[in-house]
Order: structure tokens, then C-alpha cells, then sequence
């Protein structure tokens, strides 16, 4: 019911052919539950608030459960709490938030380790997938993102006593422990 949210920049090194030549950038946009380590990334190719009020969208229809609260950094796709202090207005990701019930918790600034889950999958992510894989397209890079998605939700880990995401969140819903 608590998630960490956080964008990850893709490395130009994996870009290649057209996606290279015309300077593609594209972001991966990570949510990934407290509790279960289940995760939901999403492929975009623009870092905005508005992709951020999208990925919620798009998180709420493919989580198993509820959202209460997202815990994120402070950046400019989230928050003007820098970037406007003067001013109260909410960014559209924070209108998602609100219009969903949903609470929004910011992490101290520079303390990147305060959204400890979200930024260890992402430095997994380069091991396991950016370190090996190549992008030809946004539509590429989209689908290449969705297996990988799949195959780490599907991977036992060791603080879920060696069951995956999926099979602890699916455990969790059906039995309640």
C-alpha cells in the first residue's frame, strides 16, 4: 500500500541505430511496492510531470491492491517544492495523487537512500538489463522493458524467503498473512 516511485534515465550507450542518430532520450518511470518488492516500470520518452501523472494512471490500473501512499524524491516531475517554493500550486502528478486519495511523501533532499527500494532496483536494472541489452526504437526499448519487468517480478528473492513479488503479493491477497 506504500510504493517508491523514481525515473531512471536510460543510457545513451544502449541506444542504437535510428533511436541513436536522431539523439533519442527515453526514461524509465519505476514504482515498486514496500512491502512485496512488487514492481510496474513503464517506458516514456519525456520527463515531465505530466509522464509522471500518466505512469500513475497507468500504476493504479496494474497494481493487485490499493495505493495509500507514494514516497517520492523531489524533483521537478513530482513537485515544485524547489522550483516554486513561493507559490502552493500542485504539479500534475500531485493532482493524480489527490484525485485518487492517495498521500505523497517527499524524502528529504539529497538523500537518495531515504528511497532505498526504488534506487537499488535501479542500479539492478543497469547490471542486469542496461549492461546487456540494445534499443532500436521507443516501441523497442518499450516492449524489451515489459519482459523484463515480468521476469523480476517472477524472480525469487531472498527478504521474501525466496518467493517472487508476484508470488508474495498473490500469497498475501489470498491469504491475508
Amino acid at each position: 500500500q506504500r510504493v517508491q516511485i523514481d525515473v531512471k534515465f536510460v543510457p545513451q550507450v544502449c541506444m542504437v541505430g535510428d533511436a541513436k542518430e536522431q539523439g533519442k532520450k527515453f526514461y524509465q518511470y519505476t514504482a515498486i511496492d514496500e512491502y512485496s518488492r512488487f514492481r510496474y516500470l513503464e517506458a516514456f520518452e519525456e520527463h515531465s510531470t505530466y509522464s509522471s501523472a500518466l505512469f500513475i494512471e497507468h500504476l493504479l490500473n496494474a497494481f493487485p491492491f490499493p495505493i495509500k501512499c507514494v514516497q517520492t524524491d523531489n524533483g521537478a516531475e513530482f513537485t515544485k517544492r524547489f522550483t516554486q517554493p513561493e507559490k502552493e500550486t500542485l504539479t500534475m502528478f500531485q493532482r493524480t495523487l489527490r484525485n485518487n486519495d492517495i498521500c505523497h511523501k517527499l524524502i528529504k533532499p539529497f538523500t537518495p537512500r531515504h528511497n532505498g527500494k526504488v534506487e537499488r532496483s535501479h542500479r539492478k536494472d543497469n547490471e542486469r538489463f542496461y549492461a546487456t541489452h540494445k534499443f532500436y526504437s521507443f516501441e523497442d526499448f518499450a516492449k524489451q522493458l515489459a519482459i523484463h519487468n515480468r521476469k523480476y517480478n517472477a524472480f525469487p528473492m531472498r527478504p521474501l524467503n525466496w518467493h517472487s513479488p508476484k508470488d508474495y503479493i498473490t500469497d498475501f491477497l489470498r491469504d491475508g498473512l
